[in-house]
């Protein structure tokens, strides 16, 4: 089974070859549910701009949301405001980004091990229902814990 140091070693390399990375943190057999799987980038920092997450998708639609937003991020210099709705990311609903720090459920800790604590910004993806309703909206038909937030709206 690979170490911490195998696997800092290989986000590394995609960082240097890529310019970021998305790391996955999936809950465990003993979170029976009460944990949402999360994704965040890494690398970002080493650029100025803020680290990227999202939670409550699976592996494969958080990955490629990441990447399309650090994409934007580092091939064009874009930046997003707290705020911001963003209507070219997930087909047929708008995105918010919203500001904030780590939490004891969304812990970015590839790169807080990559950068420290202090130096990372992070910007959350927050996806709507189906109805197009946001976590701080009275009738989101999803429970809070399968979409934690770094921050309020």
């Amino acid at each position: 089974m690979p170490d911490i140091d195998d696997f800092l070693r290989r986000q590394e390399h995609v960082i240097g070859t890529k310019g970021w990375a998305v790391t996955h943190v999936l809950p465990t057999d003993d979170d029976h549910g009460t944990t949402a799987p999360f994704a965040y980038t890494v690398g970002l920092t080493a650029h100025d701009h803020p680290e990227l997450i999202i939670a409550g998708l699976p592996p494969l639609v958080a990955h490629t949301l990441l990447n399309d937003l650090a994409r934007r991020i580092y091939d064009k210099a874009e930046r997003f405001t707290h705020g911001q709705r963003i209507s070219d990311l997930i087909v047929g609903y708008d995105a918010v980004i919203i500001d904030g720090q780590p939490t004891d459920n969304l812990l970015p800790g590839a790169a807080i091990a990559c950068y420290g604590r202090h130096q990372i910004r992070l910007q959350q993806i927050v996806w709507p229902d189906q109805q197009a309703r946001f976590p701080w909206d009275s009738d989101y038909t999803f429970e809070p814990n399968a979409q934690p937030l770094i921050a309020h709206l």
